[in-house]
């Protein structure tokens, strides 16, 4: 992945974006961009759209930028022009469901505090039926109804700039991590 400056991952609820693009970024030399971590204001607020997109566009003005996270309505015009690859984790509804109900049940226990303005609170994730507050459900609703979106991206003739890369299980996850980050070896003068 040798000159690739410009990186988005995208993917479900629960599907590793942010801990695969923190650890990409690190080992390329990338700037990490947390969309989340733009986007909510304390009190699980969501900011003014323009107040987002400006936060957006500071974040990848400086050109070499690994970008988390979703929020395509609201930022496909900033970020994916200037994409040159698309990584989309796809590892099943299973896998995501398992890993929001286990995060945020860990999260919940620890009272981490998330971006510097909030704390999960693991009880309204079980209140499936509750489309707003429950991750549970946002997973199930944003597998069904954002996957074809994503999967259909690929095929826009906008995004023929973009190499997309699907990985379908965590351990192809861990094999292309390993694979696009190993530094090739060097000959040493004889």
């Amino acid at each position: 992945m040798t000159g690739l400056e410009r990186i988005l991952v995208i993917g479900n609820t629960g599907s590793g974006k942010s801990t695969l693009a923190e650890e990409l970024a690190r080992r390329l030399g990338l700037a990490f961009v947390e969309l989340d971590a733009l986007f909510w204001l304390p009190g699980w607020t969501e900011p003014e759209p323009e107040d987002f997109r400006a936060k957006v566009r500071a974040a990848i003005e400086g050109g070499r930028w690994i970008a988390a996270g979703n929020y395509t309505s609201r930022t496909e015009d900033i970020t994916w022009p200037e994409a040159q690859v698309a990584i989309h984790l796809d590892l099943g509804l299973a896998r995501s469901l398992w890993r929001v109900v286990r995060r945020a049940w860990l999260r919940s226990r620890s009272q981490e505090l998330l971006w510097g303005t909030n704390r999960e609170t693991f009880a309204k994730h079980l209140k499936v039926w509750s489309g707003k507050d429950s991750l549970i459900n946002w997973a199930v609703q944003s597998h069904l109804t954002r996957r074809p979106g994503m999967l259909a991206k690929r095929h826009d003739p906008r995004w023929a700039h973009i190499d997309f890369v699907r990985l379908r299980s965590q351990s192809e996850v861990d094999r292309w991590l390993k694979a696009v980050t190993r530094t090739p070896r060097t000959r040493s003068a004889a």
